[in-house]
């Protein structure tokens, strides 16, 4: 009686090519492994999956018809605000006000929020369209943060203030020890000014160019400008991130030129 054949096992090269290409058409991971790195297993997984669904992909029939991050960014955004704030008055209990600011504005801007993504690999979770895919929106900056934020909504709907501290803690501890000794940043708008008037140039300023997105997520263009004539623009899910972030491209642009 002839055995039957046993299952060809595929090669790690085969498999690995089957998961870019899964990747290419913006299949996402399981998301056992995102829950523990995250430390925290959430009750109502839908959450999680509706927190790494972008725009591209919401809607989709092969995606589960699940909606868009955009809500969940919106309160991730607060919550994550408030973590940060809590984190800052118990690790800098004599720093005041003015230097706290700063701080805070570090630890929850994008490309923080994009770096701390980065390290939970979330790019690979995420759900969306082949041709966002395709595009690299796995690695895009905005598209990271943004996700980020909204994970961290999700863990505080699913598991409430307590869940979302420890995973606030957990991710970004590093961030947080950094800061520890070292005297507060100063921030990218405070930055060009002081770059302005050392030169004896007026200060920049800041005009809104345009406000898109819903009224749950808006999403704000500011250009910001120096009497020079140099000019950078940035977007940013509030006015005043969008005018931080354009202030740090102008300054990186102004002494680029200078050194250059």
């Amino acid at each position: 009686m002839r055995k039957p054949a046993k299952p060809k096992r595929r090669a790690p090269a085969e498999a690995s090519h089957r998961a870019a290409k899964a990747e290419r058409r913006g299949a996402a991971a399981p998301l056992a492994s995102l829950e523990t790195a995250l430390g925290h297993a959430f009750a109502d997984r839908a959450l999680l999956e509706r927190a790494l669904t972008h725009g591209s992909a919401a809607g989709r029939r092969d995606e589960g018809g699940a909606a868009d991050n955009q809500r969940l960014e919106f309160l991730g955004d607060r919550v994550l605000g408030l973590l940060t704030a809590e984190a800052l008055l118990r690790d800098h209990p004599f720093d005041a006000e003015g230097a706290l600011a700063p701080r805070l504005n570090a630890l929850v801007r994008r490309e923080t929020c994009a770096e701390v993504a980065q390290r939970l690999d979330l790019g690979r979770y995420l759900r969306m369209a082949p041709s966002e895919a395709a595009s690299g929106g796995r690695r895009k900056t905005a598209l990271l943060g943004d996700a980020m934020e909204a994970v961290i909504a999700a863990v505080y709907c699913d598991g409430g203030l307590n869940a979302a501290r420890a995973a606030y803690a957990r991710l970004w501890g590093p961030a947080l020890a950094a800061q520890t000794g070292a005297p507060a940043p100063i921030d990218a708008k405070t930055a060009l000014q002081e770059w302005a008037q050392a030169r004896g140039l007026a200060p920049p300023t800041y005009r809104l160019i345009a406000r898109d997105g819903p009224d749950h997520a808006p999403r704000f263009k500011v250009a910001a400008e120096l009497e020079t004539g140099a000019r950078a623009e940035a977007e940013g899910a509030s006015k005043r991130a969008a005018e931080q972030d354009a202030a740090a491209s102008l300054l990186a642009a102004a002494e680029s030129e200078a050194s250059g």
